[in-house]
């Protein structure tokens, strides 16, 4: 027998539709109605039936059972139904409605890794240079106010420091030392006042930060660390473990026609994004090549997941919830060396998300120098420089979000739109927390 189910979308999905229902176990067929016309999912398994195309599932309730596709089934199948990775069964033990994950062999998990590698090794900086654009630098002797509400009104989240006595690029300032210098104001026996704030230049700051570090640290600390850039003939893959393993969000790409390296010309911002961007595009049209880009992010080892979710990589997942204080949020993103963190509320449901370059709005209007960070909650920190805003209404430009069930292909596109750095894996419907995937873990999964 058939029904007709209506599909909802997903608050905060869009472009997501659900519905919710019993199946006995057992064998099953469905299909969709969309837009006037009856389509099914080629990228699960179907068949030609009665009802003329349809998509398969297999509920099962033996935890041992393995499905033994009919030759009917097989050939109409649009997977390779020799591999298990491809053959979608569901179970059901001691009552709970479980999918089984789709499995890939070491062999062709190398095979990927290799495969990406090559491709990385064969482009260059150039490829990322975009056709047209601007770069922002700032100058060392900037006051250090001016520096964060420049980043503030440019919209980005570091720029490269210029030094005109040495006639070089000399470091990077960020939202993260925006971060720092608030969390120094507001300790205790600080040498940084608000007031000083206002002629503190760029180039004290980086003084001051290194002889923190050196006391924070002990004498035997290391010096600053050289200033990380690359070049326009540097592979792709070269400068991803070179962001990777400086834990920076960006390296300058910068070309001199001298062989001292006098007279450097800015090109631009190098980022996991931006590689990630020339992969998606690539193998898009190749994605045969690279089975893995296929299967469920879930079944993949990469991110962070909350324990009773998958396997766990025994990393806590941070998350807080909208009437924590600005201190703890601010802590957080420096302990736990994340970009943004979940907020969400009591039942973990995703309301909204902090990150580091939201700290620039502090410097519109001078609003840090009559705020206690301590007293300020996440939720009011959030609506600072926005003249409406729920927080409570989840905004889809700034929470970006995936299901556990998208695909590896899917979330690697979402990943490379500029200024997403992390995706929130939620639960359909609830849009409770599941875990979170990062630039970062697609490339250490690729390149580790």
């Amino acid at each position: 027998w058939s029904e007709l189910l209506h599909m909802s979308p997903v608050e905060g999905c869009p472009t997501v539709f659900q519905v919710i229902h019993s199946l006995a176990p057992g064998y099953h067929q469905y299909k969709f109605y969309v837009d006037g016309e009856w389509r099914h999912d080629e990228h699960q398994p179907y068949i030609s039936g009665e009802f003329g195309i349809v998509n398969t599932v297999l509920l099962a309730t033996d935890p041992n059972f393995v499905p033994v596709l009919n030759p009917e089934i097989a050939s109409g199948s649009n997977m390779d139904v020799d591999n298990e990775a491809f053959r979608r069964v569901v179970r059901l033990t001691d009552g709970t409605l479980s999918e089984v994950l789709p499995r890939i062999s070491d062999v062709d998990v190398q095979t990927s890794r290799q495969r990406i590698s090559a491709f990385l090794l064969m482009r260059t900086a150039y490829e990322l240079l975009p056709e047209s654009g601007k770069v922002v630098a700032l100058d060392v002797d900037l006051p250090v106010k001016q520096a964060f509400h420049i980043l503030h009104e440019q919209g980005i989240p570091m720029a490269p420091l210029w030094d005109f006595c040495k006639g070089q690029f000399v470091g990077v300032l960020s939202a993260l030392d925006f971060i720092l210098i608030l969390r120094e104001i507001g300790s205790h026996g600080s040498n940084l006042t608000e007031e000083e704030l206002e002629t503190h230049t760029i180039s004290a700051w980086k003084e001051g930060k290194s002889y923190l570090n050196r006391q924070n640290n002990g004498p035997g600390a290391p010096f600053p660390r050289r200033f990380i850039h690359a070049g326009p003939y540097d592979n792709l893959k070269d400068i991803a473990v070179k962001i990777l393993q400086n834990e920076v969000s960006a390296v300058p790409v910068i070309h001199s026609s001298s062989e001292d390296g006098s007279f450097p010309q800015l090109l631009h911002l190098a980022s996991l994004s931006g590689i990630l961007k020339c992969i998606c595009r690539y193998f898009r049209h190749c994605s045969s090549s690279l089975p893995i880009l296929q299967l469920p992010i879930c079944a993949i080892p990469v991110g962070t997941w909350l324990p009773k979710i998958g396997e766990s990589n025994r990393r806590p997942l941070a998350m807080l919830r909208p009437s924590a204080s600005l201190t703890s949020a601010l802590n957080l993103l420096v302990q736990a060396q994340v970009s943004s963190i979940p907020i969400v509320d009591d039942n973990d449901s995703l309301l909204d998300i902090y990150c580091r370059s939201d700290i620039t709005a502090l410097a519109k209007d001078r609003a840090y120098t009559h705020i206690n960070l301590d007293e300020m909650t996440v939720q009011q920190a959030l609506q600072l420089g926005q003249d409406s805003y729920n927080p409570y209404e989840l905004r889809s430009q700034r929470c970006q979000m995936c299901l556990r069930s998208d695909s590896l292909h899917k979330v690697m596109e979402r990943l490379a739109n500029p200024g997403v750095r992390r995706l929130i894996i939620v639960e359909a419907g609830s849009k409770r927390v599941e875990g979170v995937v990062s630039l970062s873990d697609i490339f250490k999964f690729f390149l580790g």
